[in-house]
C-alpha cells in the first residue's frame, strides 16, 4: 500500500486565529524561538500498491476540488509518502 500526503494551508492574507492562539501560548510554555505560527491541514490518501504518476495526478485534482477551499487556502504540497515518514520519529506520536 502506498500513501500520498496533501498539505493545505490558509492563504497568507487570511487571518489564522488558531495559529495566533498557539503563537501566544508558545512563549508562556518556554518556547520563545518562534515568531509566527500558521495552522494547516494534512491529508493522507492510501492507494493499493505503489504510488503512480496517475495517483499523484488524481490526488492533485482532489486537493484542488475537494480537500481545499481555493478562496482561502493554498495546496502547498502533494507528494508520495516515503516509508520513513510512515513511522513516527522516536519520542513523537502521530
Amino acid at each position: 500500500m502506498g500513501s500520498i500526503v496533501v498539505d493545505v494551508m490558509l492563504k497568507p492574507e487570511i487571518l489564522d486565529p488558531q495559529g495566533q492562539a498557539v503563537r501566544g501560548a508558545l512563549p508562556r510554555l518556554g518556547f520563545s524561538a518562534f515568531s509566527d505560527v500558521r495552522q494547516g491541514k494534512r491529508f493522507v490518501l492510501t492507494v493499493d500498491g505503489d504510488v503512480s504518476d496517475e495517483h499523484l495526478a488524481a490526488a492533485r485534482e482532489a486537493a484542488q476540488t475537494l480537500l481545499s477551499n481555493p478562496v482561502i487556502e493554498d495546496v502547498v504540497s502533494v507528494r508520495a509518502e516515503r516509508d520513513s515518514e510512515a513511522a513516527p520519529a522516536e519520542g513523537t506520536t502521530r
